[in-house]
């Protein structure tokens, strides 16, 4: 099955990867940028805060990517918070779920374009 943004009979080439220390310059710029637009889908900025240090954390060189290590490695990391977070804050998972997918749709571009 192909992807909704490939068409039949496309070639594609599989790239190499490789990176290097200016392809991920401004890294954590972008990444702030994603978060901002989740950021009507909390009610607190405590909870924001804390997906901001889990998502950081989450892209960090951390072997193990449960809350501890994080919260431990973060700057200004509460490990007991962030498992708050986790556990028991609501957030607007609807809300949150459009965002995401108008994000992807528009990184996609219309797939019918074929």
């Amino acid at each position: 099955m192909l992807s909704a943004s490939r068409c039949e009979g496309d070639s594609f080439a599989i790239p190499k990867f490789s990176v290097d220390r200016g392809d991920v310059e401004g890294f954590m710029d972008e990444l702030r940028g994603f978060h901002e637009q989740f950021r009507d889908c909390f009610m607190r900025s405590e909870p924001r805060e804390h997906f901001w240090l889990y998502m950081a954390g989450q892209f960090s060189p951390l072997e193990r990517k449960s809350i501890e290590p994080i919260a431990l490695q973060v700057e200004d990391g509460n490990v007991r918070a962030m498992q708050r977070f986790v556990s028991d804050v609501v957030w607007d998972e609807k809300l949150m779920l459009r965002e995401y997918h108008a994000l992807v749709d528009e990184d996609m571009g219309d797939p019918r374009a074929c």
